[in-house]
């Protein structure tokens, strides 16, 4: 069999034989020649056949090609200045049809419900094949940072005995004679690490809510981007590394994809500048209640107009696309939150706010078994159901701390995208298991 090449290459090759598979994007069956426009996973080609003058084999092939057929094509390639597509064409020597395609049930105007039926069709237009480039830039240059900072990779278990947050959003499954949840989270396992001696450890994988939400930034599966460090004084270490950690991602991220991301989104890729602004949540409130915007009270938290509010004026004051919102209520943390100690009321954590979305959660974790376990209490959670997880502090554990971020999210703010699905290679949401 003849290799292959790919698109990208043909540019760096010599004129000459050469093999191309990928989709037929457009065919222009004109009087005298006839063209194709053939894409693969890495760029696009336009292919030429000049029509013979008597029976033509070739000619008839292209003629009843269908748009999304997958060809293999042997030719000459040539280097033309005046071809747009690249500069480059290829004469068709040899055509295959490997697999014909019907005509296909999306269009780029067709709504994202039925773009997500199709997903496998709806990922091969260019700029959705992108997002997935820029995911894969994006994770390789947080796993360089860590390793480089000596962190270790860890891959939790998803089956889990009991509520790693709260019973309220949790997926119940049968286990053999009994049941098991699915993880929201990998929290009590990467804390297992730490008086495990590991000090430093991430994790890129799946987590599951149980959250009947139709928003634009929610999934009932995501994909939790999570980390815990050892001797850490407060969750000011976290966010230290938490900034560096999303500056290296985003100084790959442009440097690899810059100029494709500004002609497919419009968007022009800015690596934050460290350190990112920190304002405790009290102080936030109070800031866009003077912008005309007071936030509900029924609860603790900030909303999503409110962190739109924050971001904005934040934007405004310091330039910057994110905003650390730091000290939130116990009332609304988990119980693994450490509280300050001259006010058990306020917790020493985060949230991390990006373009007017909150896309990350971090804290300092509480280690002193005695408080861990009435801080339990306080939530509605019986110690005995989490013992292997206060078995864990009961034999030496270091301060220590993290965060989980959702990669969706970041994707999504990260090229302007109008709802997390667009970012997701396929969206799970309380309607959707299919595909």
């Amino acid at each position: 069999m003849t290799e292959r090449t790919l698109i990208k290459n043909l540019a760096a090759s010599s004129d000459g034989p050469v093999t191309v598979s990928g989709w037929v994007d457009t065919v222009r069956d004109q009087k005298k020649v006839q063209f194709v426009v053939l894409r693969d996973e890495s760029g696009a080609l336009q292919l030429v056949h000049p029509r013979a003058e008597d029976a033509d084999p070739i000619a008839d092939t292209i003629s009843a090609l269908g748009t999304g057929s997958f060809i293999t094509v042997t030719g000459d390639l040539k280097h033309d200045e005046r071809v747009k597509l690249g500069g480059i064409e290829v004469l068709i020597g040899e055509i295959e049809v490997v697999s014909e395609a019907l005509e296909s049930p999306i269009a780029e105007d067709t709504g994202v419900d039925k773009r997500m039926d199709w997903r496998f069709l709806d990922l091969r237009v260019p700029r959705n094949n992108l997002i997935f480039r820029i995911q894969t830039t994006l994770e390789h240059a947080w796993r360089t940072y860590w390793v480089e900072h000596d962190f270790i990779e860890i891959h939790t278990p998803k089956l889990m005995a009991s509520a790693s947050e709260s019973k309220a959003e949790l997926f119940e499954v049968k286990y053999f004679d009994g049941k098991a949840y699915l993880a929201q989270s990998p929290q009590f396992f990467k804390q297992m690490a730490q008086p495990a001696g590991f000090g430093r450890v991430f994790e890129i994988g799946p987590a599951f809510r149980a959250d009947p939400s139709f928003t634009s930034r929610h999934a009932t599966e995501f994909v939790s981007v999570d980390s815990e460090l050892s001797w850490i004084d407060s969750h000011e270490d976290v966010m230290r590394l938490h900034e560096e950690l999303m500056v290296a991602g985003f100084t790959a991220v442009r440097e690899k994809h810059g100029a494709e991301i500004e002609a497919a989104f419009g968007i022009e890729v800015t690596v934050p500048t460290t350190p990112f602004p920190r304002i405790p949540l009290a102080e936030a409130k109070r800031i866009v209640a003077e912008r005309g915007y007071e936030v509900p009270r029924h609860d603790d938290d900030m909303d999503p107009e409110g962190e739109r509010q924050i971001a904005a004026y934040v934007k405004e004051q310091f330039g910057h696309e994110f905003v650390f919102l730091t000290d939130y209520a116990s009332s609304i943390r988990p119980f693994y939150h450490m509280r300050h100690e001259a006010d058990a009321g306020i917790t020493k954590s985060y949230d991390l706010i990006f373009n007017g979305v909150e896309i990350s959660t971090g804290a300092q974790r509480e280690h002193r078994i005695e408080v861990l376990e009435a801080q339990a209490r306080d939530k509605g959670l019986d110690p005995e159901e989490l013992a292997f997880y206060l078995d864990f502090f009961r034999y030496g554990v270091p301060p220590h701390g993290g965060f989980g971020m959702g990669l969706s999210r970041v994707l999504m703010l990260l090229l302007g995208l109008p709802n997390l699905r667009e970012a997701t290679y396929l969206f799970r949401g309380p309607t959707r298991l299919l595909p």
